[in-house]
């Protein structure tokens, strides 16, 4: 792989991007594989390197109980162990035993998911680590990382003894201290303290000699010795010699482990290399996550298809101050290879191409890329950038001799299989020559069939790249009305610089632009404003497509609920005339049994007057039941549509009748039974006196049937109507205020929650409609409020 300059990672900010990964690995197992990420032409295994980091998001994102903790190097450990009469201490094979149960853990992880993550189960595959040394280990070493007490028999009895001995000392010893202090030998609040491994007493150091014993040590004023009385001498001598047996056991068991360690370490530095591979690939996974990222199959063929490109270092730099960066879509193919990217100063061109060497280098180091799902990528052999950075201190390229220099190697160097990216192309000398030069060199990297990106502003580039095949023009965005960057790249026309507008803007003096327009030469002059005029246009057209096309969408949405309701009614039709058939069907049957039946009746009565005569109206009756649904269903009820006036019969919508005592604008006042209410016009159904006559008499019948005893018992002081349409809630209402009347209820409760409030209003409109109610106001706040409105009826 061929790249150029030496310091290409530095200048595409792939240094930052290694940085980030390196932070999210959990150990220096995993940060060395980031410090030795390269380049790679091989798209086999840079897919395969794609399809690991994807497996790992998804391990991630699962749940999964992946063990992901202990990643720590002891290779240094290992190899002290390699030495035969060696042996780790406690802390060493702690870390070692951690270790070897993060890789079981993880072993066993693979084993149970080997079809989810098919990739990295290959990856644990080599390892035959067993078990049996972690068990050893957990054996000897405990939770703590120290060496258990039961790590042997014989460290088992000598730690036995040191306790025995520590409390025969310490009771020795508390002994004395009590009896100095009783004495007043011992400074103010003495207690027991350790020096040199042995148990001492603090005394005044005039009062040394009261009390036989060996002083180990004294306050830094002098004031204070430490003393070790004589009585706990023997005990102290007795405890020290078995911490050198202890010591002495300990050291043969950590033998005993490091010699089964040592067999085991050609296998233990082959599942640590595996788990510092596992630290990497979780690293990269990390980073995918937190920065939106993909992971892309890389073809052999040189493409670039990207959609919602964004340079993750300026993203994250953008969200610490609360923006968002503008995604870019860019296309590179065999047959538009080069785009010259034109623009204003500021407008995002150095951005765009960065954006573009980035991502490709990062891709093709198998590192997630943050683009769209449906982003495709090439794989490219060489990548060259020329890209001055103004914010680095070392700045020497950006003079005129160095770009020529870079521009002679990719001129020697570039293929069809090349990726250059140039910045500025033309810039550090004479506008005239620089341009000229420039051009030479674009036909050249183009006749060499190489692919890029070029930043420039002079015009006879753009005009070049109209003509040249291979070349395509591109322009970042400019909105002319606010004269503001749009950071949005535009493929298939150049774009002005806005040179003249952008110094307008600024507050140049005009009769100084208008000399400088007329130094630039009326063409030049001309060709930017046709650009400028264009860019306009461009965007008009735009925010009009974007119009359109929310209105198609809008369109599309309502033709498929029309097309969703028209095939659920016509299934709802379907199933009402099967239905229907159904019911013919079993009604003929039924009525052919009962003729049967009649016919064999009267054959088996031999004609007798008596039982024909009641066979032929049984089969009357029936009929009349056949017929009656039918009648029912055919004759629809006919509505009087005539204008509704004084003393007309009517229907309120929630099934009450009444009579129409007088009309006052759009609301009538109706008497029903002995109540009187202001129902409107609209609400109200002209009946015949003779309908009206038959439901009073239903009314009258069911009220006569009423036990208010019963009712009264069975009422509940609150109606509770949320939930309930509106239609239903009207009716509900009424007939509720009715049957409070009728009880004699003074105040009741109606429960229709807050909401938007539409039930509140409708409830208060129907309220308000009934002279019979002195007043209706919400509830307490502490005991509903707005969601309840209380009732106070006339009694």
């Amino acid at each position: 792989m061929n790249s150029y300059p030496n310091d290409i990672e530095v200048k595409l900010g792939f240094d930052k991007v290694k940085q980030l990964v390196k932070d999210r690995c959990l150990s220096s197992l995993g940060e060395e594989y980031v410090d030795k990420l390269m380049l790679s032409i091989r798209s086999d295994k840079i897919n395969e390197w794609m399809d690991q980091t994807r497996e790992f998001m998804k391990i991630l994102t699962s749940g999964d109980s992946f063990p992901q903790s202990n990643y720590t190097d002891v290779s240094s450990s290992l190899k002290r162990s390699e030495l035969e009469g060696n042996f780790l201490d406690e802390d060493e094979f702690f870390e070692v035993k951690l270790v070897i149960d993060t890789l079981l853990k993880m072993i066993k992880f693979f084993k149970n998911n080997q079809e989810e993550y098919p990739v990295l189960a290959i990856r644990v595959t080599p390892i035959s680590l067993d078990d049996q040394l972690y068990l050893a280990l957990d054996r000897k070493i405990d939770e703590k990382g120290k060496l258990r007490d039961d790590a042997s028999r014989e460290l088992m009895s000598i730690r036995s003894a040191i306790s025995k001995s520590q409390i025969r000392a310490r009771t020795a010893v508390n002994k004395i201290l009590k009896d100095a202090q009783k004495h007043g030998y011992c400074p103010e609040s003495p207690s027991l303290t350790i020096r040199d491994g042995r148990m001492v007493i603090p005394l005044l150091a005039e009062h040394k000699r009261h009390i036989k014993g060996f002083v180990h040590d004294e306050s830094a004023t002098g004031q204070t010795v430490y003393l070790e009385p004589a009585e706990a001498l023997e005990i102290n001598n007795e405890i020290r010699e078995l911490k050198y047996a202890e010591r002495r056991e300990i050291i043969r068991i950590l033998t005993e482990l490091t010699d089964q360690l040592r067999v085991n370490l050609p296998e233990i530095r082959k599942a640590i290399k595996v788990l510092g591979t596992m630290d990497f690939i979780r690293a990269k996974a990390r980073f995918g996550l937190d920065f939106s990222c993909t992971c892309p199959v890389l073809s052999k063929s040189q493409k670039i298809q990207w959609k919602q490109a964004r340079h993750p270092i300026l993203e994250a730099a953008l969200k610490e101050q609360n923006k968002k960066i503008v995604p870019l879509d860019l296309t590179l193919s065999r047959e538009n290879r080069v785009l010259l990217i034109s623009g204003p100063n500021a407008g995002g061109k150095s951005v765009c191409i960065k954006t573009l060497g980035l991502l490709q280098y990062m891709a093709q180091c198998g590192i997630p890329v943050s683009v769209g799902e449906q982003s495709e990528f090439g794989t490219f052999q060489s990548i060259f950038i020329d890209i001055g950075d103004e914010q680095s201190i070392e700045n020497d390229l950006s003079t005129y001799s160095s770009h020529l220099t870079n521009m002679k190697y990719f001129l020697e160097h570039s293929t069809r299989n090349t990726l250059f990216l140039i910045d500025e192309f033309g810039t550090g000398t004479e506008p005239q020559f620089g341009g000229a030069i420039a051009e030479v060199v674009l036909l050249e990297l183009n006749r060499a069939q190489a692919f890029g990106a070029i930043t420039t502003h002079y015009g006879n580039l753009k005009k070049a790249a109209d003509k040249e095949k291979g070349i395509v023009n591109a322009a970042m965005k400019f909105d002319v009305k606010r004269l503001e960057p749009m950071y949005e790249l535009e493929i298939g026309k150049p774009g002005s610089s806005f040179a003249l507008e952008i110094a307008g803007k600024i507050g140049l003096n005009p009769d100084m632009l208008n000399r400088a327009k007329k130094k630039a030469g009326i063409s030049h002059v001309q060709f930017d404003r046709l650009l400028s005029e264009l860019e306009s246009e461009k965007n008009l057209i735009a925010k009009e497509k974007k119009a359109i096309e929310a209105k198609n969408s809008r369109l599309t949405l309502a033709i498929k609920d029309y097309e969703d309701l028209k095939k659920y009614l016509d299934k709802e039709k379907n199933k009402v005339i099967k239905q229907a058939k159904e019911e013919a069907s079993r009604m003929i049957e039924t009525s052919n049994k009962k003729i049967e039946a009649t016919i064999k009746e009267i054959k088996e009565s031999k004609a007798d007057q008596q039982r024909t005569t009641q066979a032929r109206e049984a089969l009357k009756v029936h009929a009349k039941k056949v017929a009656k649904p039918a009648q029912q269903t055919e004759e629809p009820k006919k509505v009087d549509t005539s204008q509704i006036e004084v003393g007309d019969k009517v229907q309120v919508k929630s099934g009450a009748v009444g009579e129409v005592e007088s009309i006052k604008g759009n609301q009538a006042e109706i008497s029903l039974g002995g109540l009187k209410s202001r129902v409107k016009l609209k609400d109200l159904l002209k009946i015949s006196s003779k309908e009206f006559k038959k439901s009073t008499e239903s009314r009258v019948q069911q009220m006569s049937g009423i036990n208010l005893n019963e009712k009264m018992t069975g009422f509940k002081a609150t109606l509770d109507i949320r939930g309930v349409r509106a239609e239903e809630a009207i009716g509900k209402v009424e007939y509720y205020i009715d049957e409070a009347l009728l009880l004699g209820q003074k105040e009741v409760k109606i429960l229709h929650g807050k909401g938007h409030g539409v039930l509140r209003e409708l409830v208060r409109n129907v309220l308000r409609e009934n002279n019979k109610i002195i007043s209706a106001k919400d509830e307490h706040v502490e005991q509903g409020g707005a969601g309840i409105t209380v009732v106070t009826l006339e009694n």
